[in-house]
């Protein structure tokens, strides 16, 4: 019975003394062993397995499979003695802290708002609950997390009940049940009564406090991430030190940081600016030069080592400066090639047909309109070949 099992007899058991009763390799050659009882909690209902060892192994994994918890182990066990399981003590508490820290969120909301619940994820740094409901305001967010933690200082018991099905109705549970045998209640009194089949500590007090840390949104739902217990101080650490580093690389003291950025980011808005009206004249006097160099109306060049986003600028100022211009430009790099067509107002030629010869010997993709077409493709041939049989695809 699933009430059997030592970490349900025990949330705190830390060593215990069993018999394997099977080792084998699963599918992809890993070693496991299933015992006769075992104080390690499989993944399951959103909480991870526990780590530990066995006879000094490094337990990896430990899962239910076909009614039995299977602990995958780094070598093989091989023992017909008892064997020690050890668990590692700081990981399972973090899990209960992490785990009760939800359900009293989660009760937190329904009880404030009547927002539900759709799941929940115990990750390996930040903790996130689905809620049912399209948007949440922060003083929503703020009234949550002050009574999850008004519910854990008040320190109140956690209880574990084992009900049949029809002693559940004399409890008022958060929602449905997802089984109908060996029914496991965690109790809060007058405040959560929920089926679940995790590891809780005994009391409200031992999660020690919820700290609501961002939102995101999610179709029809908003996901909660939050940390509870010991991730508290470990999310401040880190933050601290993040808080530290920025005050002193913006030589500013850290009630000051909001400031010293947004002064950062207006100087570099203006340098942004600046730069682009200066790369903008470098381009008209370039787009000049390349002009004075048109033969039969056609401006063509191959680049290297430039962006496709300048080639595209030059080949419009060309165009803008000469109503009579064709800009043929290439873009070579060591595996591929890009071009850009574009085409004054006063030339009848469309563009469109200088894209498709260039997708069909270069093995590319691109369009665009009749005044102006792009794309790339493969380095099939070099950049001055593909220019020429662009230029060609006009002149025939």
């Amino acid at each position: 019975m699933l009430q059997d099992r030592l970490y349900y007899q025990d949330a705190y058991i830390k060593t215990f003394t069993s018999r394997v009763v099977k080792e084998s390799q699963d599918s992809d050659g890993n070693w496991y062993v299933v015992l006769e009882n075992t104080a390690f909690y499989p993944t399951g209902g959103g909480q991870p397995h526990d780590t530990g060892t066995i006879n000094g192994f490094e337990v990896l994994n430990v899962e239910e499979v076909d009614g039995e918890i299977r602990h995958t182990v780094a070598e093989k066990v091989n023992s017909t003695d008892d064997i020690e399981g050890l668990i590692d003590w700081s990981r399972r508490f973090d899990h209960m802290q992490q785990h009760t820290g939800q359900h009293v969120l989660t009760a937190a909301f329904v009880d404030l708002f009547g927002f539900q619940t759709e799941s929940f994820h115990l990750g390996k740094e930040l903790c996130t609950i689905d809620l049912a409901v399209e948007n949440l305001t922060d003083q929503q967010l703020e009234a949550a997390e002050k009574l999850a933690n008004e519910i854990i200082l008040k320190n109140l018991p956690i209880e574990t009940k084992w009900v049949t099905e029809d002693e559940i109705g004399q409890y008022s549970l958060r929602k449905e049940l997802a089984v109908s045998d060996e029914i496991r209640l965690v109790i809060i009194p007058d405040f959560d009564y929920n089926g679940c089949g995790g590891t809780h500590p005994s009391t409200t007090g031992q999660v020690s406090g919820i700290k609501i840390l961002s939102t995101e949104k999610q179709k029809r739902k908003v996901r909660v991430h939050f940390v509870c217990g010991g991730r508290i101080l470990q999310q401040l650490h880190r933050k601290n030190a993040i808080l530290t580093e920025a005050s002193r690389q913006l030589s500013s003291p850290e009630d000051g940081i909001n400031s010293a950025v947004e002064k950062l980011l207006t100087t570099n808005y203006s340098l942004e600016k600046s730069l682009k009206e200066t790369s903008d004249v470098l381009l008209k006097y370039e787009a000049k030069e390349l002009l004075a160099k048109k033969e039969d109306g056609m401006v063509k060049h191959v680049f290297i080592g430039r962006t496709l986003q300048e080639m595209q600028s030059l080949a419009r100022i060309i165009v803008a400066l000469d109503d009579y211009a064709t800009a043929l430009l290439v873009l070579e790099s060591e595996d591929r090639l890009q071009y850009v067509a574009a085409k004054g107002a006063a030339v009848n030629t469309s563009m469109k047909s200088v894209s498709d010869t260039a997708r069909s010997v270069i093995n590319g993709k691109g369009g665009g309109k009749d005044n102006f077409v792009q794309g790339g493709g493969e380095r099939t041939i070099s950049g001055e070949e593909l220019l020429k049989q662009m230029a060609e695809s006009i002149t025939v």
